[in-house]
């Protein structure tokens, strides 16, 4: 997966960017042959993979959470037009809960895009602020998202707002815990620390049939699912929002 992303820094430059960071949630290659890669944290995404477009061309992206920017970047080398990354980045309360690193926030993210001489608009923002950017997209990542707010509704209606004509949100969350409910429209709120250790920001676990109701409140056509694995344990549910006209 970090073989995605080319980026081929000379050694020593690579070797500066890994001990300029102190700690990674994406896996870079930023030197193969030299075997020099970011130590990423977030070590089982590939099952992502296959839901992105192979060819991004004449898209513009919008990518909610993008911590270091995999995705973003991937969209960006993939052929989008336009690209923006967008993270609040408390994310740094995260990384000292669960790992003690405390981080200033985009680090990763700026070190990658130097490499890659990027022009991904890197924005420092909340995801329920979307509406500042005043432009709308024709793709939104939304992965590991829903489940980290407390008003997922409320954050469907925002980025319902800011689709294009014709695009499309791919989302990417958790399941539900209890494999009792994977045929209702019930959401399961574990208890804090529940899913993962030292990690209180697991507010949901969304049934697809949860997710279809939610999709249609927030002005969507419905949720298509595209897969449901399980990745260390926990249920995964991915699949894409499609827009119809607003009231």
């Amino acid at each position: 997966m970090a073989d995605l992303v080319q980026i081929e820094a000379e050694p020593a430059t690579a070797r500066a960017v890994l001990e300029r960071v102190p700690l990674w949630f994406h896996t870079f290659s930023l030197n193969r042959s030299s075997e020099l890669y970011t130590p990423g944290v977030a070590r089982d995404h590939r099952y992502r993979i296959p839901a992105l477009p192979e060819d991004f061309g004449g898209m513009s992206v919008l990518d909610i959470g993008a911590f270091d920017g995999f995705y973003a970047f991937l969209a960006e080398s993939r052929g989008a037009d336009r690209v923006v990354a967008v993270d609040n980045e408390q994310y740094r309360e995260w990384v000292s809960s669960r790992w003690g690193v405390e981080l200033e926030g985009g680090e990763g993210f700026a070190a990658i895009r130097e490499l890659l001489d990027s022009d991904v608009d890197y924005r420092r923002l909340d995801a329920f602020d979307l509406d500042e950017l005043d432009e709308t997209f024709d793709l939104v990542l939304c992965f590991g998202i829903l489940h980290r707010v407390e008003n997922p509704l409320g954050l469907l209606k925002v980025l319902r707002r800011r689709l294009a004509a014709g695009g499309r949100v791919l989302v990417e969350t958790h399941g539900p815990a209890d494999p009792a409910l994977d045929a209702s429209a019930a959401v399961h709120i574990p208890e804090a620390g529940e899913v993962y250790a030292r990690d209180d920001f697991v507010y949901w676990g969304f049934t697809p049939a949860g997710l279809d109701a939610m999709a249609r409140h927030a002005g969507f056509e419905g949720f298509g699912l595209l897969d449901a694995p399980m990745i260390d344990g926990h249920r995964r549910v991915i699949g894409e929002l499609h827009t119809r006209p607003l009231d």
